[in-house]
């Protein structure tokens, strides 16, 4: 054992500049993001007030200074409170796990020079990350005390603005500081989701009795569930009721129920399961839209609002073959696109394809170019993995051995597709995002020589 915890201890030494390198730019990197979006939310919030107070003021100029009062001064104290965090006091806001056990294991390796041998050397390293992570978790904290004041802010405007009759004007201020606050929630999940670096090094940590040691007592999970001196031991489980003794009242209280009582007792537990089966499912509903704060918004959200543009791209990949004709041989499209999501359910994407010919049949095999296309997509969710999908393509359906032979468009033909998708999850995790297709092409009857009106695709998305 002395071995194993001497080779594990070796390889966290080998590579603690990575790891914590990595750290501290992943912190810096959430830091920066969150800071730029929280700057941004809170000018267009104050911008909101000041619209919202310009208008009351038209009606009762004393009722609009009194509701809204120094609306430039109140949102520079949120933002200088984002700007100099001050220093946690004990247990953060919201106890995020991966967090907890990332800044014990730098605690941990803060503290190496007297856990493991010649770790003195990382001390610095070590540091820096943990003033990184120190450092966001202070801002995180102090921006979800700011969305909980967002979160007073608008209950109070819409009690007053509701009996004033300006909620036209609180709709949009209203949407902006959910978004405010579902974005924290973005930032934290991105926290509690490690690299592979990450990964790595704290599951090398987590294999030394010293860390395991050193976890229960100055992790933050420790301090919520502190375990007594003398835990395992026989004074620690004086008092306690044992298990035999727990089982012996059941049955003293199932049987005095009467025959039926250990059947009605089963039904019982069986339907309050079942409830609580739905409260749990209305929970994760609710969590699911508004964050883990819990705040039902009294609007329909947008779940990608809070997504970066890369985040909102999705990629695709799709075949199409079609058969020899008196006009074209064997060919399959080959296309290739991108997608940008709207909302929840719409993507709207652009794409190219590129037609291959296989030749007239098996017997007469020739790989060649046909054509090439561009294409314009969109897609809507209307049940489940069901999709109303639509676009618009330009075509060139010729041979061609050089670019200069497509430049002319006159010779290029056009196609207008209207049909359903969907998205069919097979087992295999390389095909788990399967898009089968079926399109009326309803511009075919327009074109010389006339392709196909109906078209079948398969497609990835990825």
């Amino acid at each position: 054992m002395a071995q194993d915890e001497t080779s594990v201890s070796g390889k966290i030494l080998g590579f603690p500049s990575r790891f914590m390198d990595k750290i501290k730019k992943k912190s810096t990197e959430l830091e920066e993001k969150l800071m730029a979006s929280s700057e941004k939310a809170l000018k267009r919030l104050e911008k909101q007030e000041q619209k919202m107070k310009r208008k009351l003021a038209r009606k009762d100029s004393l009722k609009a200074e009194q509701l809204f009062g120094n609306v430039e001064q109140r949102y520079q104290q949120l933002q200088d409170k984002l700007n100099n965090p001050t220093k946690l006091a004990g247990r953060s806001a919201q106890y995020l796990p991966n967090l907890d056990t990332l800044k014990t294991s730098l605690k941990f390796l803060d503290a190496g020079k007297n856990i493991l041998p010649n770790a003195a050397g990382v001390t610095t390293k070590v540091k820096d990350a943990l003033g990184s992570v120190n450092g966001l978790e202070g801002k995180l904290n102090n921006a979800a005390e700011v969305r909980n004041y967002l979160k007073e802010r608008r209950q109070q405007l819409k009690e007053q603005l509701d009996k004033l009759g300006l909620m036209k004007e609180f709709k949009k201020y209203n949407q902006q500081a959910y978004y405010y606050g579902e974005q924290i929630n973005e930032y934290k999940a991105m926290l509690e989701d490690p690299d592979k670096l990450q990964q790595k090094a704290v599951e090398m940590i987590k294999k030394l009795p010293a860390f395991q040691e050193f976890f229960k007592n100055n992790s933050e999970l420790a301090s919520l569930f502190r375990l007594p001196d003398n835990y395992g031991s026989a004074e620690s489980l004086a008092g306690l009721q044992t298990r035999s003794s727990v089982q012996s009242l059941i049955q003293d209280r199932i049987s005095s129920g009467g025959p039926n009582a250990a059947a009605a007792l089963q039904q019982n537990v069986q339907a309050a399961q079942a409830e609580l089966g739905k409260l749990k499912d209305k929970l994760n509903n609710l969590g699911g839209m508004s964050g883990s704060d819990g705040e039902m918004p009294d609007f329909k959200p947008n779940g990608q609002k809070t997504k970066s543009f890369l985040q909102r791209l999705e990629y695709g990949t799709n075949l199409q073959s079609q058969r020899s004709n008196n006009y074209f041989p064997t060919t399959t499209d080959l296309g290739l696109s991108v997608g940008y999501r709207l909302n929840d359910k719409s993507i709207v994407g652009v794409g190219a394809s590129y037609k291959v010919g296989w030749g007239k049949d098996i017997r007469n095999i020739n790989v060649s170019s046909q054509g090439i296309g561009f294409r314009s997509f969109a897609d809507y969710k209307i049940k489940g993995s069901f999709f109303a999908s639509g676009g618009f393509e330009y075509n060139y359906q010729q041979p061609f051995s050089s670019v200069s032979q497509i430049k002319d468009l006159d010779t290029w033909q056009k196609s207008g597709l209207i049909g359903i998708s969907k998205v069919v999850s097979l087992k295999s995790k390389l095909f788990k995002k399967t898009r089968l297709q079926l399109f009326w092409d309803f511009l075919s009857y327009q074109q010389v020589p006339q392709a196909q009106p109906v078209k079948f695709r398969v497609g990835y998305n990825f």
